[in-house]
């Protein structure tokens, strides 16, 4: 534990600040829910911080991404403003999509955050899409998939691939395997140990790495934009992790193996990593204590921005709906 990490201590700093905002903002929802103060479907993604987090120090503003319902911690890691997302799941009309989208429709072009989807799967035809783009305008940007691995076993996952790799687009398709696809375990419903070995079918890199390690889940990602970034084509990463709720808020999980989920709660990614920075002096306990009140600071505020917005009018039902004619 106390050994010296090999990312750059400043960016140990910020993967910790993403980690702890997206779990803090995680506890933050689903009390809110409970409450009733936020009326929301709510797919919840604690447990699942390190990969966002190790995974976005490494792209640009400009870099697209694709991430599904369970993805508000991909948004987040990747720079998606708090006050605008606690304005959509509330529902208002200053949220990211004006109230109509909610946490499962959310999107923030500034900041390359292009779509979430609740089809599952479909991140990866629109992230190869936006790779073929950026390929095309020699821009030099990198597309990011994010998909469970339910998803890894329906038809797209197996097109997407196939495309990305004949065409050597500049995409990386990153499986969070948190072991549950919706209410099946993973050995229920797929055969073969690692999606990630489905890569070489696709004569591209398949990477298995633990998405609960931040040196790990650093690696890979750097690798793997290096990789996109500089023509080399796609790259394939499953990083291992566990969802530390059921499918869906008020989901009960009685169907999780009791003793593989205490395992995971003891093993918490994100105290874990704070004690790995203090041990390792990437940050003593006034910065962390500090920047955790920042974190909790800005939520705070961003809850009673998004319950003073005012509701969507009646108007916008009919709004972004069909193409409008503009006049200039």
């Amino acid at each position: 534990m106390s050994k010296a990490s090999s990312i750059d201590r400043d960016i140990q700093r910020a993967i910790y600040r993403k980690m702890y905002l997206l779990k803090a903002n995680d506890d933050r929802v689903r009390k809110m829910l409970r409450a009733g103060r936020v009326v929301a479907t709510y797919y919840s993604y604690r447990g699942q911080e390190v990969i966002p987090a190790a995974l976005s120090v490494n792209l640009t503003d400009g870099d697209y991404l694709c991430t599904i319902y369970r993805g508000i911690h991909d948004m987040l890691a990747k720079g998606l403003p708090l006050k605008d997302l606690w304005a959509e799941l509330a529902g208002r009309i200053d949220g990211t999509c004006k109230g109509k989208g909610g946490p499962m429709h959310l999107t923030y072009p500034s900041k390359g955050i292009m779509i979430t989807t609740g089809v599952v799967g479909s991140s990866m035809p629109i992230a190869n899409g936006l790779a073929w783009a950026a390929q095309l305008e020699k821009s030099g940007k990198v597309a990011v998939a994010n998909f469970g691995d339910g998803a890894a076993n329906i038809g797209a996952f197996h097109e997407s691939l196939n495309l990305a790799s004949l065409w050597r687009l500049p995409v990386i398709f990153v499986c969070q395997n948190n072991r549950y696809a919706e209410h099946t375990a993973y050995a229920r419903g797929t055969a073969g140990a690692r999606i990630a070995d489905r890569a070489a079918g696709y004569a591209m890199p398949g990477v298995h790495v633990d998405g609960n390690d931040v040196e790990a889940m650093y690696g890979a990602a750097k690798e793997a934009v290096r990789r996109a970034r500089e023509g080399g084509g796609p790259t394939l990463i499953e990083a291992m992790t566990f969802r530390f709720q059921g499918h869906v808020i008020g989901d009960g999980d009685a169907y999780m193996d009791k003793q593989e989920k205490a395992a995971a709660l003891a093993a918490d990614p994100v105290p874990r990593y704070r004690a790995r920075l203090l041990e390792a002096g990437g940050a003593t306990e006034a910065w962390l204590a500090e920047i955790e009140a920042q974190v909790e600071k800005e939520i705070d505020e961003a809850v009673e921005f998004a319950l003073a917005s005012p509701y969507p009018p009646m108007s916008e039902l009919e709004r972004d709906v069909l193409a409008e004619e503009t006049v200039s």
